[in-house]
């Protein structure tokens, strides 16, 4: 049986199918262009767009790539781009060595 899915995680998923439909729109992208230049469905580009919560991250970083996003989606997860990732990465992980 599967878990429930906490109600925060429904609500990104949402916001962020939201998000991505709004930047198709600003760009001016039909929903069959954008799921044939990410290489997905348009059944899986509509729930995304929906927030369907069950869409596999390889799609939603598909179509952000598709969009021009993903660079952004990428840095908005990055800890060490935070006040406390910094200070906690230097107590809990080895050094990180970016190129």
């Amino acid at each position: 049986m599967a878990r429930p899915v906490p109600l925060r995680v429904t609500r990104s998923a949402a916001e962020i199918g939201e998000n991505l439909a709004a930047w198709r729109k600003l760009q001016s992208i039909t929903s069959a262009q954008l799921a044939e230049r990410a290489g997905i469905s348009r059944s899986t580009l509509s729930k995304i767009e929906h927030g369907d919560p069950g869409v596999g991250l390889g799609s939603v970083l598909a179509v952000s790539r598709a969009l021009g996003v993903l660079d952004a989606l990428v840095e908005a997860s990055d800890p060490y781009r935070t006040d406390l990732g910094r200070a906690r990465a230097d107590e809990a992980l080895p050094i990180r060595v970016r190129p």
